[in-house]
């Protein structure tokens, strides 16, 4: 909602004379809070009802946290742009501890995401972890509550909503590689109207530095299924007019990886995401990928 409210203000200021409304909705996604994404339907459960909502005409666009829209969308749906990216890093929120290192053995970290399980368990093995749902109040709520010792956000959520101040310490990225997309919203509108060109109404919201970042990022995660049902990491940074993308893919119980990078012009982001991907094709990814399947269907058996 918030995300929804940022959108209509920044049109708002863009368009004064138009009437912007919101049609609140709650996802699939939303509402399946006791199981992990990876188990009942991955990325697509957030965005579902919302492409409806447009098909049917009672909504003209919908706002989405990029790293949860999925990398090939339903044939008439297009993103039409992307917002300045807020924070990519990953947030460590605890009541009672500075950060990662210092949790004892034992100790519980709550994370929906496999990509932060996989990276949590591979450099903190005495670490309990367990899934963590819910909007950010829920997760804090359960925090608070003492269901964790710590838990692992996206520090852009806690900023955008104003509760910095929750977080202990940001993870660098060289230890906790964000997510594909991680701390950029996306506006998906449908293909072809032909009443008016929602493209060109909302071009002055993209951001061209943020849309060729997570170009180059989705582009490696569109090449290993892009779904949230293996841990996989992509992020790329941009110097003038260079760009460079790293990316990791590994098994969620954090004993296997395979990483890479590659810099590139920021002009060809799909081309540079490639280029990471082949490199992590190299690394016998898929046999990663594989292994990733094998223990995710022992876990469901």
């Amino acid at each position: 909602m918030w995300q929804a409210e940022h959108v209509r203000a920044q049109l708002s200021l863009l368009y004064p004379t138009c009437d912007i409304r919101i049609l609140g909705m709650t996802t699939r996604g939303d509402q399946i809070l006791d199981r992990a994404l990876s188990k009942v339907g991955g990325k697509g459960l957030f965005v579902k009802e919302l492409e409806v909502a447009m098909a049917e005409g009672r909504a003209d666009l919908a706002v989405h946290s990029l790293k949860d829209v999925p990398m090939d969308l339903p044939e008439g749906f297009e993103l039409a742009a992307v917002l300045e990216r807020e924070d990519p890093r990953d947030a460590f929120v605890s009541n009672d501890y500075a950060s990662l290192a210092d949790l004892p053995a034992g100790a519980v970290v709550g994370t929906s995401s496999l990509r932060r399980q996989a990276l949590i368990a591979a450099r903190y093995p005495q670490l309990v972890i367990k899934p963590l749902r819910g909007n950010l109040d829920t997760r804090l709520g359960k925090l608070d509550r003492g269901d964790y010792a710590a838990i692992i956000l996206a520090a852009a959520g806690l900023k955008r909503l104003g509760l910095p101040e929750r977080i202990r310490a940001v993870l660098d990225p060289a230890d906790s590689l964000p997510a594909a997309g991680q701390g950029a919203m996306a506006i998906e509108i449908l293909s072809g109207r032909s009443d008016v060109d929602m493209r060109a109404v909302l071009a002055p919201l993209n951001h061209e530095a943020t849309a060729r970042a997570v170009t180059a990022e989705r582009k490696v995660s569109k090449v290993f299924g892009g779904s949230c049902q293996i841990p996989l990491a992509a992020f790329a940074t941009l110097t003038g007019d260079q760009m460079t993308l790293r990316a990791m893919v590994g098994t969620p119980d954090g004993k296997r990886f395979a990483t890479a990078a590659a810099s590139g012009p920021a002009d060809a982001p799909e081309r540079l995401g490639q280029q990471v991907a082949d490199l992590l094709q190299g690394q016998d990814a898929h046999d990663i990928l594989a292994e990733c399947k094998a223990q995710a269907d022992a876990a469901d058996a």
